[in-house]
Formats: C-alpha cells, structure tokens, sequence
C-alpha cells in the first residue's frame, strides 16, 4: 500500500480509527495516530497496554507497507460482524 494513503487516514481530522488488513490475514487496530511512526516502505506501531490510558506503547510491531492490503474504519468492521 502507498505511505500516502496511510498518511491521509492518519492526519484526517477528526480521527476516525481503523483497522490495517494484512496479506497474511492478521489484523491491526489503529486507535492513536501518535502511536504510528510512518516510514516510505514500513510503519512502526505501537500497542498500549490494555489498561493505559495515556498514549504509551507496551510494545510495537514492524509492518512492511507492501503486506497491507487495505485500510478500513473500525466502526465499519464491527458493524459487519453484526
């Protein structure tokens, strides 16, 4: 996927969360746009702890922007699974 596209939904205002699909199947949530470091070929993001209320990572995974598929907003998945 195209770093631009990322970085249109994450400097959209106001921020609706989404979710990064991956070729492999796995999923990632994107809840805090400041937990997302974007880079031209990969993203760093990061994972609060369940219980965290400030914007702090319990720990971060590498995604190569080539694995994510597509981009779709939480909301939008959760009203599919209904």
């Amino acid at each position: 996927m195209p770093w631009q596209e990322i970085w249109t939904a994450l400097h959209t205002r106001p921020f609706e969360p989404f979710r990064l699909l991956m070729s492999d199947g796995t999923t990632y949530e994107v809840r805090h746009p400041e937990l997302v470091m974007l880079g031209m070929r990969s993203l760093h993001l990061g994972i609060p702890a369940r219980n965290q209320e400030e914007l702090l990572y319990e720990r971060a995974h590498i995604l190569a922007l080539s694995h994510i598929t597509r981009l779709e907003p939480v909301d939008a998945a959760r009203r599919a699974e209904s």
